[in-house]
Formats: C-alpha cells, sequence, structure tokens
C-alpha cells in the first residue's frame, strides 16, 4: 500500500537541473535569519563586497527565491558566509532582504555565533570563542559565551560608530516637522526620540502599518534632503538603510525602546544590532552614555539587547566609538529549498 511506501520515503527525487539549497533558520529576538549553507552558486570577489556586487548583478533571483513567498515572507532575512577579506578572519558575511543587500546586521552576527557554536565550526567547551566576522561594512569582533555546552549569548564589537549630525529636521506632508539624529552603526539609519516628536503613532504591534507607513516617508524624506549620509572611505555604504523610532520612557524590562524599519518596509523584531550601535555613537555625543556603561534596549517583540561603548577612536573626519552588543538567538529549523526551473513563481513572489 501507499502509506508504507510513505512511511519509508526520505526525500523527492530531483532532476539534475533542479537546484537544492541547504539552509539553516534561526531568529534573534524573533528576528529571522536564513543561513545559506551550500547550494548557491560560486562568488567571485576577493572581498565581501565584492562578491556581494557579484551577487546582485548574476544571482539576484536567488535572493528573491529565498527571501520572498512562498520560500520567504515580506520580512525575511538572510545571509551567505564567504571567506573572509584577510586571512586572519574566519568568514564574510553577505546580508540580504526584501529591497536587496545591506550593509551590516547585528541580529545576523549574534545568531551565527550562536551557530557556529552548534554546528561545531568553533569549540563548544565553556567559556567565551571569539570569531573575527568580514561584513561589508568591515571587521567585526563576535564572541560566544558557553555554560554546560549551551550557548548563553553573543556579544560583538561593531566598526567604528559615528554620528553624523543632532537634532536634524526635516518637514513631510501629513506628519510636519520630524527632529532626527543621523548616526552610523555599520549602516546609516535616521533616529526618531518620540519625546521630540508626538505626531509618532505608539510603538505597538498594534500599530504596525502605521509604525512602516511613518518610517518609510522619514526614510524617503531624509533620503531625498540630507546629503550627508556619506561613508568616510566605501561609497557602497553610503546610504540610509532605514528609521529607527526611539520611546526613551523605561519598560518593565529595559531602559527604553526603538523600533527600526529598514529596507523596503520591514520592521526589525529584534532591537537592531546596527541600529543599537549607531544609538551607543548618539547617547556618547550626548553625553548621557559613558565608557562601559551599559544600556538595554527592548523591540516591538520584548527582546532586549544590551549596549555599551568600551572605547573612543578616530575614524575619518569623526570622532567614533566601539560599540558592544550583546543577544541571543535559537536555531528554529532546517532546510532543503528546490528551485524547479518550470516552476513561473521559482524566483519569488510578495504580497505586500
Amino acid at each position: 500500500m501507499m502509506y508504507e511506501k510513505i512511511l519509508n520515503s526520505s526525500s523527492p527525487i530531483i532532476p539534475d537541473d533542479w537546484l537544492q539549497i541547504k539552509t539553516i533558520d534561526l531568529h534573534t529576538g524573533g528576528e529571522p535569519l536564513r543561513v545559506v549553507l551550500s547550494g548557491f552558486p560560486e562568488l567571485v570577489g576577493d572581498t565581501v563586497l565584492e562578491r556581494r556586487r557579484y551577487c546582485q548583478e548574476h544571482y539576484d533571483h536567488l535572493r528573491t527565491a529565498l527571501m520572498f513567498e512562498p520560500r520567504g515572507h515580506a520580512d525575511m532575512y538572510g545571509t551567505i558566509l564567504t571567506p573572509p577579506n584577510e586571512p586572519d578572519g574566519d568568514f564574510g558575511m553577505i546580508f540580504f532582504h526584501n529591497e536587496g543587500y545591506s550593509t551590516m546586521c547585528g541580529h545576523a552576527v549574534i545568531a551565527i555565533g550562536t551557530l557556529a557554536a552548534q554546528m561545531g565550526w568553533i569549540s563548544n567547551t565553556d567559556g567565551e570563542h571569539h570569531i573575527k566576522i568580514d561584513a561589508p561594512c568591515g571587521r567585526i569582533n563576535a564572541f560566544t559565551s558557553i555554560v554546560d555546552w549551551r550557548v548563553q549569548e553573543v556579544r560583538f564589537h561593531c566598526v567604528p560608530s559615528f554620528v553624523i549630525g543632532l537634532d536634524k529636521t526635516v518637514t513631510i506632508k501629513g506628519l510636519g516637522e520630524i527632529t532626527y539624529d543621523l548616526s552610523y552603526g555599520g549602516a546609516f539609519y535616521a533616529y526618531v526620540d518620540l519625546s521630540k516628536n508626538p505626531q509618532i503613532v505608539d510603538l505597538d504591534k498594534s500599530n504596525v502599518d502605521t509604525i512602516i507607513h511613518q518610517a518609510m516617508q522619514i526614510k524617503r524624506a531624509v533620503i531625498s534632503s540630507d546629503n550627508s549620509i556619506i561613508h568616510p572611505f566605501e561609497e557602497e555604504l553610503c546610504s540610509l538603510y532605514g528609521t529607527i523610532f526611539i520611546d526613551p520612557k523605561p519598560t518593565a524590562s529595559a531602559d527604553n525602546m526603538n523600533v527600526c524599519v529598514f529596507a523596503d518596509g520591514e520592521v526589525d523584531r529584534s532591537p537592531t544590532g546596527s541600529g543599537v550601535s549607531g544609538r551607543m555613537a548618539i547617547h556618547y555625543a550626548r553625553q548621557e552614555l559613558a565608557l562601559n556603561q551599559s544600556m538595554s534596549i527592548e523591540s516591538i517583540t520584548g527582546s532586549i539587547f544590551h549596549g555599551k561603548i568600551i572605547s573612543e577612536t578616530n575614524y575619518g573626519p569623526h570622532t567614533a566609538v566601539i560599540p558592544e552588543v550583546t543577544g541571543t538567538a535559537h536555531i528554529t529549523g532546517e532546510h532543503t529549498f528546490i528551485i524547479d526551473p518550470n516552476d513561473p513563481m521559482r524566483v519569488g513572489f510578495l504580497v505586500r
């Protein structure tokens, strides 16, 4: 009977011209990460930025296939691991999402630091294990803490993070004048403090559609009016990644709350690692945080990252800081995604 065949079957018969891409999925504070392990075509280049460019030019249809429906969704996030830029590195990471490719992703670093232990890429003995990651924005140093063979947390030192401007303003139809800070933490964000902008909706999950709409209005307005979004060394990093709304009031579990809307209206379920890094630079510039003083920041899901500043440094024309961000991640599943060349929806689609 067929039922016996069902019980004894393991995987479908795959023709040679069907592509199979193996991944492991995790979440960091609720924010997903799809890690490509095998099956993706080789990316040509000597650096992470060069390989990212090659991926964008030759295999962007695989990004959409993995991120979009039916394999993903509008808020999916992924990474491809690559060789490092320098021999002393462990690996590189290319980040992608619903709009394209990002320059930095802290939640992905926390997730990959967790996966590295659970895959046996690093020792799972008790203690802290250093991982050197080359991201498009530069070298990220991650530290995986293990107790009794289990990952307790991952912290990372971000690239030099700096403030472009404080209390900048832009006027937007329907919102009026918006006051924002512009800062870089591996990616550029416009930070909007609700205490200075009462027209912004409350940062509650029930308001997510309005949060996205207002954040995207602000992102587009800042892009069109602010010409100071300039990275001192890399032209490919000179773009505004998203808007971060900050509610400065303490929550039951954290010092304050923020919600990041990035790419094409994606809502970060985590507090946003690169966004927290940029916030550390802002708080340091405002003399609201001293070196090694910790701040806890809550996301829209209630997950928490801890941020602090470990040192001050010069970065091109900027006085910058090296932020440290700490969080936790968990594996959610393994996948073998099949891309049938005869499937009319093989490259994916989005309803919203």
